[in-house]
Formats: C-alpha cells, structure tokens, sequence
C-alpha cells in the first residue's frame, strides 16, 4: 500500500513539472536563487569586507572651535571591525560638550535633542553601519551630523593606513 501511495506522489510531481508554467517558475525561481546566493557569497562591499583596517585606535579632530566647542570622534579597529566609536567635543579647558548639562537643558526645548543623545546615536551608527557613508542625520544636530561624517571617514582613512597620529579636519564655513 505504501509503494503505491510514493508511487502516486511521484507521478503527481512529475506530472506538475511537466506544466509549461510550472518549468519556468522553477527555471526563475532557480535563477534568483543563483543570483542571491552570488550576491550573498561576494559580500555587501564597504570597507569592512576589503580587509583593508589595521588594528588600533585612530582619532580625527576638527581643526577650530565652533561655537566654543571641537568635535572629534575615536574609534578601535579590531579584526577589521569597528569595536568602539567615541564621538563628541570638547571646549578649550577639555571639559566634554555630552556632560553640559545647562547646554542640554537650552538645546533640547529648542531642537529635540542634546549633545549627549545624538553623540552617542552617530556612534551607534556607525559601529552597527561599519561605514560612514550611510549615517542618518539627526534634526537639530545636522551641522554635527555632518561633522560625525567627515570626522569618521578621517579616522577610517587613518585606519587603512594604520596611522595613529590625530588627524585633523578643516572645519567649514557656515
């Protein structure tokens, strides 16, 4: 009884494959599955799969106050993997802009967020993005966003090279 219950199973699927619509599903189901699997296998592309960081910490640092303040961002790279980002600023006497708390009771009312929060959101960013080309920008920290940017593409550039040294960005004019 079982062998004609297999029997029965096997005749209906070949009977199905034998459908015309059924064949070029199958033929474009397996040629999309070909086509991921190639995508899957070559990797997203970025940095993080060229192998191309060293190991270390790299630091990149705004080259003038602005506002009283110098943003800078600091990363490890470990493995060829960003295990640590640091982004903030800090003024002349070093005191850290994410501390000021009479700063975030002025920016937070006015823009909808604070040096703390959105310092720590880019950082956040970029270790989950591993790249600095995709960070979102947050409203009412975007001058800073764009900063982040650029400060982490420089820090990153100093990690391919594994040059240690502060590497210093020119700040743009508002």
């Amino acid at each position: 009884m079982e062998k004609k219950k297999k029997n029965t199973m096997n005749s209906a699927a070949s009977m199905i494959g034998q459908l015309p619509c059924f064949r070029i599903n199958y033929r474009l189901f397996l040629g999309c599955f070909l086509v991921c699997t190639a995508i899957l296998v070559s990797g997203c592309g970025g940095k993080k799969a060229d192998g191309k960081w060293k190991d270390g910490y790299y630091t990149a640092m705004m080259d003038e106050y602005s506002h009283g303040w110098k943003e800078y961002v600091k990363i490890c790279v470990m493995d060829n993997k960003i295990v640590s980002v640091e982004f903030n600023a800090q003024n002349a006497s070093g005191f850290i802009k994410a501390w000021d708390n009479a700063y975030m009771k002025n920016m937070n009312p006015v823009t909808g967020t604070y040096p703390n929060r959105y310092t720590r959101t880019y950082a956040a960013e970029l270790l989950e993005e591993q790249s600095a080309d995709d960070i979102d920008m947050i409203a009412g920290a975007s001058s800073s966003g764009g900063n982040f940017c650029r400060l982490a593409a420089a820090a990153l550039e100093c990690a391919e090279k594994g040059d240690t040294e502060i590497a210093v960005v020119k700040t743009e004019q508002e």
